[in-house]
């Protein structure tokens, strides 16, 4: 299912600060350890890449279609999710990601990933917390149908999503930077 919001990753305004990372662990309770988000330092010969690395809700997730009891869904909004109750911890998801980022919570025992906020704040208006807590404006969450997403999009064609494996297309965005 094709995802009604998109994440944009500007990673020439991106300085690798980490900001997204203890904003999402706060708001989300994501054990120390673990994540949700993270902005990885890529080195690129004598440069580097600040590289965001999070759930990238996949048109077609195969963590959701591996999962055998429907814990690994995807919602009206197109949001990939894990709805713990239904969860038997059996950890296909976490194999079948692509993208290699959902972790076992030690309390739950039920995997966990970006679900861009979907009930600490997207369900009460307000914007995933790596978009409100980015300091320089690297990250933008909008509607997928949205004019602000085809002003994006048309501004900075060289903006590309990561496609793995059988995954199709992703909902992040990423402008591209080598600093």
């Amino acid at each position: 299912m094709k995802s009604n919001y998109l994440m944009f990753h500007d990673e020439k305004k991106c300085i690798g600060c980490q900001a997204c990372t203890v904003g999402c662990a706060n708001v989300n309770d994501v054990p120390r350890g673990f994540g949700r988000v993270q902005v990885q330092i890529k080195p690129e010969k004598d440069r580097y890449q600040f590289y965001r690395v999070s759930c990238q809700h996949c048109e077609k997730s195969p963590c959701v279609s591996v999962c055998p009891t429907g814990a690994s869904y995807v919602d009206t909004d197109g949001v990939v999710r894990v709805n713990d109750a239904k969860c038997i911890s059996c950890a296909y998801c976490q194999s079948a990601c692509p993208y290699h980022v959902r972790y076992m919570e030690p309390d739950t025992r039920c995997p966990d990933k970006c679900d861009f906020c979907a009930e600490s704040r997207l369900a009460k208006g307000e914007l995933p917390v790596c978009v409100s807590v980015c300091p320089t404006d690297a990250l933008s969450f909008v509607k997928a149908d949205s004019e602000e997403a085809a002003e994006w999009l048309s501004k900075h064609p060289e903006a590309y999503r990561e496609s793995k494996g059988n995954a199709g297309a992703a909902s992040v965005y990423r402008r591209k930077e080598i600093h």
